[in-house]
């Protein structure tokens, strides 16, 4: 590299964080059609997700299923939670792609934010073809939250995108890293938890970098508005993980089931032990104000 090209890197990322995210992207990343068999049957006796993970997990309910119902039921469950994921990575390569234009070709964010979206593809079809895979219909959030989140994608922009960007990534990160490691989960499932990890963990860095840089200069107002429109995304992300519809299809009483899950205050503990990192980032970043930690809390993140 000349020393011309040394000093612009330099000038546009000082610390180098961008540009060691784009030598791990170079170095450690993942073929999903590489680390997975397709063809190879399924195995009967797996769960979709550790059980501890369900929504209906610790419940009467639960206790009262037989494990056939069990498989059956996390199986859907990771499968709306993967399909929840798509919809949102639609958006968030969107909210990107806007951010990024007319940006600074030769930089290094320019160029890992088009790496990241790049990833974000092959997230996508890796968890469509996982829910194929299952068998599992693929599941979407409800009308009302697919209409909102037009317009979050059309306007969000700097720290409101890489917030919702960050909050989305975060919840699923933990959870993820609980799927690689359970012996009793499907080896798809563990392949592509390992898969996003290892991968969604340079974007999350990547947003907390960028969130930081929008927020240099921000105002107390701007940082309330932004605190606020990145809690109700984070609220309707949540909501959507797990579609109402699962239940019902593994056999279930649609209503008992979807009550026993509002309930379940060991899926409540879940949620709040996964965001315990990122609420401290918002906090540090401004972005926890008490009409967001409302919000939050409402879906059991805090």
């Amino acid at each position: 590299m000349t020393a011309t090209a040394v000093e612009f890197r330099q000038q546009i990322d000082p610390d180098g964080t961008l540009e060691r995210l784009l030598e791990s992207a170079a170095t450690l990343s993942y073929d999903p059609d590489q680390e997975i068999d397709w063809d190879a049957p399924l195995d009967p006796t797996k769960y979709g997700l550790n059980p501890e993970w369900s929504t209906l997990y610790g419940t009467r309910l639960w206790d009262e299923m037989s494990e056939e119902q069990r498989i059956a039921l996390t199986r859907h469950e990771v499968g709306s939670i993967m399909s929840t994921g798509i919809w949102f990575e639609m958006i968030l390569q969107q909210m990107v792609l806007r951010d990024q234009y007319c940006g600074v070709y030769g930089g290094s964010e320019f160029q890992f934010a088009l790496t990241e979206i790049a990833d974000e593809c092959r997230h996508s079809l890796m968890f469509a073809k996982t829910c194929s895979k299952m068998g599992v219909p693929h599941y979407k959030p409800k009308r009302h939250v697919r209409e909102l989140a037009r317009g979050l994608k059309t306007l969000a922009g700097g720290e409101i995108a890489y917030g919702g960007i960050l909050v989305a990534e975060e919840i699923l990160d933990v959870m993820q890293r609980d799927w690689l490691r359970g012996e009793n989960v499907l080896h798809e499932v563990r392949t592509t938890s390992k898969i996003h990890v290892v991968e969604e963990a340079r974007h999350m860095k990547f947003a907390r970098h960028e969130i930081r840089e929008h927020l240099k200069d921000a105002s107390p107002l701007r940082r309330k508005a932004s605190a606020a429109f990145i809690a109700g995304a984070a609220k309707f992300v949540v909501e959507s993980m797990v579609s109402d519809e699962v239940y019902a299809n593994v056999g279930l009483d649609r209503e008992r089931a979807i009550a026993e899950a509002k309930a379940n205050t060991h899926h409540h503990n879940l949620m709040r032990m996964s965001c315990v990192h990122l609420m401290d980032f918002l906090s540090e970043a401004g972005l926890l104000t008490p009409y967001a930690m409302r919000l939050y809390r409402s879906v059991h993140m805090l």
